[in-house]
């Protein structure tokens, strides 16, 4: 299958898409600008509350006639562009495929190394957001704004901390397990091709600081730690800086050890978080970097998986970029009684993050409906992500029953090469969501070869179904269409045969935003969907039911800008208690129920609305080989920039070979 680089089949079209749509954006903008100057945000209307003279109010009355005078005068032009824009849509593709040419522009993403399946197995980590970039008058509905500035870092944020430095932890005393307890200040900075394992005493701390090199601590894909606990890595693993934490009954190092280690892990002083020189200051506090906001990488704390492993590129590194190297604070935290797998029967870890996992190989985002933001957004995924598939949809009339004013709002970022696409737009979509071409994107990606020559794949959907409540038979629908989407996607694709294959499928995963969640009562329909009887969800104990540590992803968007919640540390320390959660996350709740929870201590089921999604699924794939779930995270790096949690999964594809 030919993949789109471009929206149009030639470039005669594009320029005329171009001009038509210079002729309507002045209306577009002044409109946005007008209906946002009425519609503030709780952090602007705590602004304003201090303006004791009202001069935003006299501003918008000054600049409310101006606004209105301009558009009046530009809804000529645009409706002149409207009518050239609209039937060029029957010709426009369906998506865009960007593959970043320049290696040079990924800072935090070197060229990987094409797995041969020749090991025990491999990981993939697989992330989800909703990014609610929507026109700036609207996302305002969802207290957001900025819409433009707030692209632009949350790319900058997802590949912070995908392409951060890792370190892999084995604790050897089986009488304290806690990862508060060790000690990484003995940890140095590992050399080229060094795979060690560095001794270390176990001893309470604070922070450790480690200057890594950004452009190639990432070079190597994820892998889990050997079930047998011998901290032998998986393939693709040659650059792995390994603690291996002695356990002591007396739990402290000696004098001598600690001087010495104090004077390996002391800092020569911060570091600027932001990659290419970046000085933009925004004037929003959705994005305004501050002491202790992980996600900048400047954290005063860090989630578990943030110590999970380092690495480092192959070469010589260069003497004269260590001054350069970012400066990564990655501090023990005391209380871990949510990253910390507290539940012994289940197999995987779970967490809740205050990064995007390291080493993320595919991301999936909603709510990218502005095409300006989804640029900006583009542009800083590329610097960690060199395949992106955005401006996914349709638009006015064309393969969809209703008009449609804006795309399906998805975007596709990855490691690996993507093979095949196809998007569907789902004809049944209601009131404000109608106006959208709400859809699915599907995809498969190459992510390694056999020494036979056999191609492995994997497969990976993602989706954003009808958000209006009460439209259970709406997503019902949706959902069937779907699986059959899925299944076609599958079959045409395919080019290999049961006897004879020529590919390997190792995964097949499907994520997104499904506008329902597993404990209301109200979503009892979509909770029982034939789709989770070929989808797994590791999140879910059967319908109706989470299991205990999942949180809900839906944020209360009242309380975004609360001091509270509105860092990324800040923001995993409250979703770490219950009455954290129960302030700060939509609950299932009655009708009767304000949308206001803050302060409300009444009994609530589940932990939250949880309608982020991440499944996967153990059939059509390679027989031979086995699909688990390795870990699962709740993610609070984007606080502050949305009104949604991410989610990450990592799976482990085992292969049964034993390593050479």
């Amino acid at each position: 299958m030919v993949l789109y680089t471009s929206p149009f089949p030639n470039s005669f079209l594009s320029v005329l898409h171009s001009f038509s749509w210079g002729l309507i954006f002045p209306c577009y903008w002044l409109a946005d600008r007008l209906v946002g100057s009425f519609v503030p945000t709780t952090y602007e209307k705590r602004q304003r509350a201090d303006d004791p003279c009202y001069f935003h109010a006299l501003c918008i009355i000054i600049t409310t006639p101006i606004y209105l005078a301009l558009l009046v005068a530009s809804l000529p032009f645009a409706l002149i562009g409207f009518l050239l824009w609209s039937p060029l849509q029957s010709a426009r593709r369906p998506y865009i495929y960007s593959r970043l040419r320049d290696k040079n522009h990924a800072n935090g993403a070197t060229l990987l190394t094409e797995w041969k399946a020749a090991g025990s197995g491999k990981s993939f980590c697989f992330g989800s957001a909703n990014v609610c970039l929507l026109p700036d008058s609207l996302a305002r509905f969802n207290n957001v704004f900025n819409t433009q500035a707030r692209a632009k870092e949350i790319g900058r944020r997802i590949r912070n901390g995908a392409s951060r430095p890792q370190i892999k932890i084995y604790i050897d005393s089986p009488t304290n397990t806690s990862i508060s307890a060790a000690s990484f200040s003995s940890l140095v900075s590992p050399q080229a091709g060094d795979n060690r394992t560095v001794n270390a005493g176990i001893k309470r701390t604070t922070s450790m600081e480690y200057k890594g090199d950004n452009c190639g601590s990432n070079n190597g894909e994820e892998n889990r730690e050997d079930k047998g606990g011998s901290g032998e890595p998986h393939e693709g693993e040659e650059n792995t800086c390994i603690v291996r934490i002695n356990g002591e009954e007396n739990g402290h190092m000696s004098d001598t050890e600690t001087d010495t280690v104090n004077g390996q892990a002391r800092a020569s002083g911060p570091a600027e978080p932001a990659l290419e020189g970046d000085a933009e200051i925004s004037k929003t506090p959705n994005h305004k970097q501050k002491e202790g906001d992980s996600g900048s990488l400047d954290s005063c704390s860090a989630s578990r998986e943030s110590l999970v492993k380092v690495r480092v590129g192959d070469g010589t590194v260069d003497q004269s970029a260590v001054n350069n190297k970012l400066l990564y604070k990655a501090s023990i935290m005391k209380k871990t009684s949510v990253r910390k797998k507290k539940h012994t029967d289940e197999t995987f870890d779970h967490e809740i993050s205050a990064f995007f996992p390291a080493n993320l190989d595919f991301l999936c985002l909603q709510e990218v409906f502005d095409k300006r933001a989804a640029e900006k957004l583009k542009e800083q995924l590329h610097h960690y992500f060199e395949y992106i598939v955005y401006d996914v949809g349709v638009y006015s009339c064309h393969g969809c029953c209703s008009f449609k004013f804006v795309n399906s709002g998805l975007l596709f970022a990855s490691r690996y090469p993507v093979m095949d696409a196809a998007y569907h737009c789902y004809p049944n979509g209601r009131g404000m969501d109608s106006l959208a071409s709400k859809g699915a994107l599907f995809l498969k990606v190459q992510v390694g070869s056999t020494p036979q020559d056999q191609r492995i794949v994997g497969y990976i959907s993602c989706t954003h179904l009808q958000a209006i409540a009460g439209d259970t038979t709406v997503r019902c629908e949706q959902l069937d269409m779907l699986q059959d989407w899925l299944s076609e996607f599958r079959k045409s694709t395919s080019s290999s045969s049961t006897a004879n294959p020529e590919e390997l499928v190792a995964f097949d995963v499907l994520c997104g935003d499904l506008n329902f969640d597993n404990c209301s009562s109200e979503d009892k329909l979509e909770q029982q969907h034939s789709l989770f009887t070929h989808y797994k969800d590791p999140c879910r104990a059967g319908p109706g039911e989470d299991k205990p540590w999942a949180i809900g992803t839906l944020l209360d968007p009242e309380g975004l800008y609360d001091e509270e919640v509105c860092t990324p540390d800040n923001l995993q320390k409250v979703l770490e208690s219950e009455e954290g959660r129960k302030g700060y996350l939509v609950y299932p709740t009655s009708k009767n129920h304000s949308s206001s929870q803050k302060g409300r201590k009444a009994s609530l089921k589940g932990n939250g609305r949880r309608i982020d999604y991440m499944l996967y699924s153990e059939e059509g794939l390679y027989l031979e080989w086995k699909v688990e779930v390795e870990e699962f995270s709740f993610i609070t790096q984007l606080a502050g920039l949305t009104d949604h949690l991410p989610v990450a999964m990592r799976l482990l594809v085992s292969t049964g070979e034993d390593d050479p």
